[in-house]
């Protein structure tokens, strides 16, 4: 069978670009070329552009990885996605993307791009490790080997924030105006983070090039959310039947997607709202309600299916008891959050349980699991120390925190950008005290967790049952 490519003819059920992507010019750079990004930015940026076109093409910039470049480029910038409800399965092949360049291989062509005035918009999905965020501080992590190796060589950056900082550079050196910056990574205010490192690390190479990005740069926050497992050949193989070509980029994802972003940007943007974006003067209650009732949520999920042998997020939901600890999470989160307009936050826990439980989408626990140290400070750190301030107890955090790990100490080991000090943790236990060399990994807990001695004694209880638990279990 044919690979997918510009001359594939596709069948009638296949939705596709309806635009004229031959007249398709590049106006953003996007840097994370991975199955969220393409089942997500680029999705909507199609749709846009269906609706009304413009110089809108997406540059898709891989770091690291010449694989998904390579894959892009023979495909001719084409690749589909799987949308897997109750509906039934449905393809859309996606085309919003008119080049792509791996950063390792091709750092020039990256910065001719980003120095570029076409380029009004960069998005980023890099995860939250690629940024070198200090977890104590809040600055640049200057240890982190991205941000080390930027700071020494400007003109030949390896990392994300390099990258933005030496594409600003030369704008303005050449008399073009900033491009906006959108975070689309889960940070909490992510493009306030952003700034604040960009601007950290342009203050240490010329202060006049941060004041420049500071008075003239726009770093809009926003909040996005689609479930998207990693591809499998099951994955290759349905979209192949679907859409009658080879296609090495399938993904499958679900039906529900969703983008809210603060309109604020310096030289244009795509007509998002036409693919179902919201434009808001104000993101963080959506954000915050996103990283705790979903991404709390998931990270709960993923360590009780570690933790009971079973893959996947579905297989997890397919046990009502565990079901039941998911939902007691839920309904503690909800008093952290803000209002958010427009959302009924019952319907939105009944819309996530669902999602969680759709059957068709195979989202693997331990891919969830990944870099922890990155995600539990705003997923259920930051909404412990808001409960306990507020006079809770806090004890589904706690027990999110036990099942994290119990999980790390029964597998004796993670993904985790922080491994050796996790392990090194895991492996000194103190039966009067099992938490503590977890509460001691430096920066890793807010100071308030760690002084909260009754909420340490509630993660030790959670550790103690889920050891008895484990013992009764396995005689």
């Amino acid at each position: 069978m044919e690979r997918l490519s510009r001359s594939t003819t596709l069948p009638a059920s296949v939705a596709r670009p309806t635009y004229d992507r031959a007249a398709l010019r590049p106006g953003i750079v996007h840097i994370g070329l991975g199955a969220f990004h393409r089942a997500h930015q680029a999705v909507y940026t199609q749709r846009a552009l269906a609706a009304s076109f413009g110089p809108w093409g997406i540059v898709a910039v891989n770091l690291r990885s010449p694989e998904p470049v390579e894959a892009l480029q023979a495909q001719d910038g084409l690749y589909s996605i799987v949308v897997r409800g109750a509906a039934g399965d449905a393809a859309e092949v996606i085309g919003a993307t008119v080049d792509w360049v791996c950063a390792a291989r091709d750092s020039e062509k990256v910065l001719a791009y980003l120095a570029n005035p076409e380029i009004r918009v960069v998005t980023l999905t890099v995860s939250e490790k690629a940024y070198g965020l200090h977890p104590a501080t809040g600055g640049l992590d200057l240890a982190h080997p991205a941000i080390a190796a930027d700071l020494a060589h400007p003109h030949a950056p390896t990392g994300v924030l390099g990258f933005l900082v030496e594409g600003l550079a030369l704008r303005r050196a050449t008399g073009v105006s900033p491009f906006t910056v959108l975070c689309c990574d889960n940070l909490p205010s992510n493009g306030k983070i952003v700034r604040r490192l960009v601007l950290d690390m342009a203050e240490r190479r010329d202060p006049d090039l941060a004041r420049w990005i500071s008075d003239n740069g726009s770093f809009p926050c926003s909040m996005v959310d689609r479930i998207v497992p990693a591809a499998t050949e099951a994955t290759r193989s349905l979209a192949e039947t679907l859409i009658g070509a080879k296609d090495s980029l399938a993904l499958e994802t679900e039906p529900f997607l969703q983008w809210v972003i603060e309109d604020d940007f310096v030289c244009g943007r795509p007509a998002w709202e036409a693919g179902g974006a919201i434009f808001a003067s104000e993101v963080e209650p959506y954000e915050k309600m996103k990283l705790r009732l979903l991404n709390g949520s998931h990270t709960l999920i993923a360590h009780l299916g570690l933790l009971n042998g079973l893959e996947y997020v579905r297989d997890v939901m397919a046990v009502p008891e565990l079901v039941d600890q998911v939902r007691r999470h839920m309904k503690a989160v909800v008093p952290t959050l803000d209002p958010v307009a427009g959302i009924d936050l019952d319907e939105y826990q009944r819309q996530l349980i669902e999602r969680f439980a759709n059957p068709a989408i195979a989202h693997r626990n331990i891919q969830i699991a990944m870099d922890c140290s990155q995600k539990l400070p705003q997923r259920i750190f930051a909404a412990a120390v808001e409960a306990l301030t507020s006079g809770g107890e806090a004890a589904e955090f706690a027990h999110v925190v036990a099942l994290w790990i119990a999980v790390v100490r029964k597998r004796m080991d993670c993904d985790d950008p922080r491994r050796e000090e996790i392990l090194a943790a895991a492996s000194s236990l103190d039966p009067a005290d099992p938490s503590a060399a977890f509460l001691a990994i430096p920066g890793l807990f807010p100071p308030e967790l760690v002084a909260a001695r009754g909420w340490r004694d509630r993660i030790n209880a959670e550790l103690e049952a889920l050891a008895s638990k484990s013992t009764r279990n396995n005689p």
